[in-house]
């Protein structure tokens, strides 16, 4: 399929133009903001092509009912593809979450991990956090994803009421305390017998999803799925 630019893009491009968020590269025409090179060697987990049955979904087994998992990518800090999510999270960045999206929805989609889903679910910041960053990366994912895919988002259903801090340098115990209550169920009219899609950043022990899915599932949620842009070994 032929890919239709408009003038302005063209003309913007021209005066500005735009970089890879990882080689900081000139972009192509019609590449969004990562180039075509760095997207091959992007470390994919593989993971939807076995949505069932992964190393990210057995982080799940026993704790959460869940029926499918999924990552983009392998998440090494300092890596050359850790340069997406600090544009993302730190550095205004919300477009690159947005074509990040729309990059899984096409991946994923090819391997039909997204039948079934009935509703995406963003993993939520308090309202604070948001202030400070101006934008929620995982909704801004999950709106790429939404746009690919046509499946709706229900971003008001779960809130996030307390944050205790980065869950980077914690071990696995810690995180789990670090994430224990924070999130609340406010609307659970879309997501009542919906089978949900929740989308975060970064997957490491899963705990935040733990709890998030705990909340979901107290509001009516028949079934949960899981997909984040990079899962960390």
């Amino acid at each position: 399929m032929q890919v239709r630019i408009s003038f302005p893009r063209r003309i913007f491009d021209l005066m500005m133009p735009r970089l890879c968020t990882v080689c900081h590269e000139r972009l192509g025409i019609t590449e969004d903001s990562i180039c075509m090179a760095c997207n091959l060697h992007l470390p994919r987990t593989a993971f939807c092509s076995s949505p069932y049955d992964n190393e990210m979904a057995q982080c799940f087994w026993g704790l959460m009912p869940i029926e499918k998992a999924a990552a983009l990518f392998y998440y090494l800090p300092h890596s050359p593809s850790s340069g997406i999510m600090l544009k993302m999270k730190y550095e205004g960045r919300w477009d690159v979450a947005e074509d990040m999206g729309h990059i899984m929805a096409r991946e994923c989609g090819e391997a039909g991990f997204f039948d079934g889903i009935d509703v995406i679910v963003p993993i939520p910041i308090t309202k604070k956090r948001k202030r400070e960053r101006g934008y929620n990366q995982s909704y801004h994912l999950a709106l790429g994803i939404s746009e690919a895919t046509g499946i709706p988002i229900a971003d008001k259903a779960v809130e996030r009421t307390v944050y205790n801090g980065s869950q980077t340098r914690l071990r696995g115990y810690e995180r789990r305390e670090n994430v224990e209550n924070a999130f609340a169920l406010r609307d659970a009219k879309k997501i009542k017998d919906k089978h949900v899609l929740i989308i975060d950043d970064v997957v490491t022990t899963g705990s935040t999803i733990m709890e998030c899915g705990k909340e979901l599932l107290k509001g009516g949620a028949k079934a949960l799925s899981v997909l984040s842009l990079g899962y960390t070994k």
